[in-house]
């Protein structure tokens, strides 16, 4: 099977650069899957899980808060907003955040804080589904 280069980067670091067989992504649309030679496309993605399979490697799984995937035929760069490394999520931390952004919902003072409130909702609910995703594989 071929493989493409992926570079998944955030505003600290970068978190993945390396080949892969495969990677699957939360576009806007939808999740996105990309293999070798994949058509050229470039779309906002949501907040979720980037699920990358290396060669000779299990599925590697890195949460990110939303940004932008390009896609062209031998290289995936993903910009994101933040982006962490699955095994590096603080399932405490994203609960917490969780429960303060649906007090925040509940109690809005204005339509600002309603939508921030909103944004921060999605967030931890994606950072808990990925932290799912990782218990069921076992990591």
């Amino acid at each position: 099977m071929g493989v493409f280069h992926v570079d998944i980067v955030s505003a600290e670091e970068s978190i993945y650069s390396g080949p892969a067989e495969f990677l699957v992504a939360p576009a806007e649309g939808g999740e996105v899957g990309i293999y070798p030679q994949h058509t050229p496309m470039l779309t906002r993605i949501k907040p979720g899980s980037v699920r990358i399979k290396a060669p000779l490697k299990e599925e590697e799984l890195v949460y990110v808060s939303g940004g932008m995937l390009e896609i062209q035929p031998d290289i995936v760069t993903i910009l994101a907003d933040t982006a962490v490394r699955g095994a590096d999520l603080d399932e405490a931390k994203a609960i917490e955040a969780k429960k303060h952004a649906e007090e925040a919902v509940r109690d809005r003072a204005s339509t600002l804080d309603y939508a921030r409130a909103q944004a921060e909702l999605s967030e931890a609910i994606a950072q808990l589904a990925a932290i799912q995703k990782l218990r069921k594989r076992g990591h």
